[in-house]
């Protein structure tokens, strides 16, 4: 075979090559008339979770008379930034609980993320000779639970850890359907015959977790991280249900109080303070939605850079294993 032939060969691949990477493209690309569809789409869905954070934004600006008068309203008769300036004037009150809720969160991602893919790794390994018992222990509690009367009298009768920052962090640290995530991923993700080239090595389990599994696991303590901080963030029962000390109240507790404040008020004329005087104070309802925004725009604000890892770690979850 000549030289000459050889090229036109070459020639003939390439040009064949082409022609099925523009086939391939052909096939997977989407028509015009389904982009516009799908991008209609993800702007009414844009839409709807974006409308009630901007309707509660806007009663948070509205005056204590337009709501009496009108109730909520999208757009209100007059505006106001008293509810911000109550909230300014008790910065003391809404800081204190601000640092407690940021404390709590901080401290229960990171011991729930260890504790989370630690367990979740032993239980991925093959020969591990307990992993059927341990994963039972996991499984069990995701369809029984102990209830809140079992979970009380073992945090506060047993541990003592009521009017403790610990009994918000360590009662949601651990969750099965995030242990079961991270065996999921650490099966199907990190190849065995890595996992046995450091044993021969003579690497330790925790040497071999910390150096190998952690760096390629990314996605997964992302993902469980990103839950972790939405339950710390978004939690009050635990707060209302361990804590009296006004020192360690959560924000979210804070506004689930003044939630019951008012309501105890309205039903209760006789407290010493009528609905009007409270009102008058305090402008009750746009002080919750700004406390509400308060809660939101934090947790918004860090939900884009775990986006990526957060997707990953899911779609990986999803698999059976």
């Amino acid at each position: 075979m000549t030289l000459a032939e050889k090229h036109k060969i070459k020639a003939e691949e390439k040009k064949l090559e082409k022609e099925e990477a523009r086939a391939a493209f052909r096939l997977n690309q989407i028509k015009p008339t389904t982009n516009a569809c799908f991008n209609i789409l993800f702007v009414l869905l844009s839409f709807v979770c974006l409308f009630p954070v901007f309707y509660v934004f806007m009663i948070s600006v509205s005056s204590t008379d337009s709501i009496t008068k009108y109730g909520y309203r999208l757009f209100p008769d007059t505006y106001s930034t008293a509810a911000y300036t109550f909230l300014w004037n008790e910065r003391g009150t809404i800081f204190n609980s601000l640092i407690i809720s940021v404390v709590v969160t901080v401290m229960g991602t990171v011991l729930g993320v260890l504790l989370t893919t630690m367990i979740g790794y032993v239980l991925s390994r093959p020969n591990y000779k307990l992993k059927g018992f341990f994963t039972w222990m996991v499984f069990i509690p995701m369809i029984f639970n102990g209830g809140m009367v079992a979970n009380y009298v073992v945090v506060a009768n047993m541990l003592r850890l009521n009017n403790t920052i610990w009994c918000l962090i360590l009662p949601l640290a651990m969750s099965s359907f995030n242990v079961i995530i991270c065996k999921t991923f650490f099966r199907t993700t990190v190849p065995d015959s890595i996992i046995e080239s450091a044993k021969i090595d003579g690497a330790s389990q925790m040497k071999i977790f910390w150096r190998i599994v952690v760096p390629i696991s990314k996605p997964v303590f992302a993902t469980i991280a990103l839950f972790l901080t939405f339950g710390y963030w978004n939690d009050w029962f635990q707060s209302a249900l361990y804590i009296s000390d006004s020192k360690l109240v959560s924000l979210q507790a804070l506004l689930n109080n003044m939630m019951k404040n008012l309501e105890y008020i309205a039903n209760n004329p006789s407290a010493g303070l009528s609905l009007q005087q409270y009102r008058n104070s305090m402008p009750s309802e746009s002080v919750r939605m700004a406390i509400a925004i308060i809660i939101v725009v934090p947790i918004a604000c860090a939900y884009p850079f775990f986006q990526k890892y957060f997707i990953s770690g899911l779609t990986v979850g999803a698999v059976k294993g």
